[in-house]
């Protein structure tokens, strides 16, 4: 660790298959035009804090949140197109300026009842991307919420 790197585990915030963020069936997301990153198809319905940071920003309709660690930007987004569910079947457990730690309980959503008529597959983007050195991804698999799914360098 030179003074100049930082190394930054994200960790899984949702337990599920791990996949591409360019496998996500949507453009926005598959293009990385949001970001870069990672994507988890839910295995349970709770999203969980993948870093010690603090909550930047929550929509009013809780199917994603906003997150910063040490000048990393995380999005989660729960779903395709969950936003017009206009909040229906989601709980989130924390606002914007709340400090939070790693594995802390974010949002709960009623997987059953989103899947019946949306894509589950929720993606983990980092949207600041470009301003840092380098972002590992490991290889597609099952994984809990400990389980790290991106480094970065900073």
């Amino acid at each position: 660790m030179g003074l100049f790197s930082k190394k930054i585990e994200i960790k899984s915030p949702i337990k599920g298959k791990l996949v591409d963020v360019t496998d996500v069936k949507d453009e926005a997301f598959s293009s990385k035009a949001l970001g870069e990153g990672m994507a988890v198809i839910p295995e349970e319905g709770k999203v969980y804090s993948p870093v010690d940071g603090e909550v930047i920003t929550t929509v009013n309709t809780n199917h994603a949140i906003g997150l910063l660690s040490k000048g990393v930007e995380i999005l989660i987004h729960i779903g395709m197109d969950t936003v017009k569910l206009g909040g229906k079947h989601f709980k989130c457990y924390v606002k914007e300026g709340d400090k939070i730690k790693a594995g802390a309980l974010l949002i709960e959503f009623d997987k059953e009842e989103i899947e019946k008529e949306y894509d589950i597959t929720s993606p983990i983007i980092i949207p600041n991307f470009s301003e840092l050195k380098s972002l590992n991804k490991t290889e597609h698999r099952d994984v809990s919420i400990n389980d790290v799914i991106m480094t970065i360098s900073k």
